[in-house]
């Protein structure tokens, strides 16, 4: 369910605005794939994890793109000047109001599919996460600390050009300065990665057990879901709070040395994902 989730904001935010109608009508199947090769699903689970993937989106669909296309609107209209760091920051905000939304059904509809799970599954999942982070950290950890930075700022500038064309040298130093100063390390964010993980498959491993009744699994998951945003520690607590503020800040930096040109050419992305979400909302 949490990759559906991403998924959803990732289309809204790289994908080609064709590639959003397209992916977002075929979300439930793909999503679907990715968690039977994750968990490796039984025949009864599959049946019941295809419903709960289609409820969801549907509710999605009916509940929630008209918000996400209003939010489109208005973030078009601030992006055609300069912005102050409390507008980025309410933005920010209200994304996350929509995504805990999201998540407030999507344990709803997984909660049963949760409650089906064996040591079996559990264990193919466990094995999953081990390969995807062997990935991960050849992505993140390989190298030293400048290759890892080099990697990192090339990401960040094309998820600029993305929506605002080329960049100019002293925007594309800016990025760079502004991943300097980050409190994030390629080490914490393993240890988190880890972290979440953990917390969730024990979580699983406690639902999976046929004692719960479904309110309390489903009260569970969203606890997973809270921690994920915000570590149980202090420290961790901290550094999320941290890094959520600088990105408020960063993107406002950014986007006040823009030119007319690259904020229109933003603008004009953002409409046309508006123009989609509003042409999905049609039935």
């Amino acid at each position: 369910m949490t990759r559906y989730l991403l998924a959803l904001l990732a289309f809204l935010a790289l994908q080609g605005c064709s590639a959003i109608k397209l992916g977002y009508q075929q979300l439930p199947t793909l999503s679907y794939w990715w968690l039977d090769s994750a968990i490796s699903f039984n025949s009864e689970q599959s049946l019941r994890a295809k419903e709960a993937l289609e409820q969801l989106h549907q509710w999605h669909r009916r509940e929630e793109l008209t918000s996400y296309a209003d939010f489109l609107n208005r973030s078009a209209q601030w992006s055609q000047g300069t912005v102050e760091s409390t507008q980025v920051c309410s933005a920010f905000a209200e994304v996350q109001i929509r995504l805990d939304r999201l998540m407030r059904e999507a344990v709803r509809q997984a909660a049963p599919v949760a409650m089906m799970l064996g040591p079996r599954q559990l264990s193919h999942l466990a094995r999953q996460w081990d390969s995807k982070n062997e990935e991960w950290e050849k992505d993140w950890l390989r190298g030293d600390e400048q290759a890892r930075m080099e990697r990192r700022a090339e990401r960040v500038v094309n998820r600029y050009k993305d929506f605002y064309g080329g960049l100019q040298t002293e925007q594309t130093a800016l990025i760079k300065d502004h991943l300097a100063q980050s409190p994030w390390t390629a080490e914490w964010g393993r240890h988190d990665r880890q972290r979440r993980q953990k917390d969730l498959l024990a979580t699983l491993q406690r639902v999976s057990q046929g004692q719960m009744p479904v309110a309390q699994v489903e009260a569970e998951l969203w606890s997973v879901w809270q921690r994920w945003l915000k570590p149980p520690d202090a420290a961790g607590a901290a550094l999320m709070q941290a890094m959520s503020q600088q990105a408020c800040n960063n993107l406002t930096q950014l986007h006040n040395t823009t030119s007319a040109e690259q904020r229109q050419r933003a603008v004009r992305r953002i409409r046309a994902y508006e123009r989609d979400l509003r042409d999905l909302i049609l039935p």
